[in-house]
């Protein structure tokens, strides 16, 4: 299996291991010596998934699978879908 963080668009940290059968997502990640990797990073709010698809610590592993860390995010999508709306909005009212 593998754990990787992609830290930006051309930088990817990856680690290959082998865990037990019945080894979790929060297991993998603590073995693969991401926390002392990454200091800085705030563990206590820690995104994590498997193939895109986010999961809780506690959810059990499949041989192959990939374990993803995610970024936080620098922009709320919400906000960015909100402040197009808007734009959009005032752009079709002057017309």
């Amino acid at each position: 299996m593998q754990v990787i963080f992609a830290q930006g668009p051309d930088e990817v940290w990856a680690v290959e291991m082998r865990m037990g059968p019945d080894a979790t997502l929060g297991q993998a990640i603590d073995r693969s010596g991401f926390a002392q990797q990454f200091p800085d990073y705030d563990m206590a709010d820690l995104k994590a998934g498997i193939f895109g698809q986010r999961c809780s610590r506690d959810h059990p592993l499949s041989e192959g699978d990939r374990v993803e860390i995610y970024r936080p995010l620098d922009f709320d999508p919400m906000e960015s879908r909100r402040r197009r709306a808007q734009h959009r909005k005032s752009r079709l009212s002057r017309t």
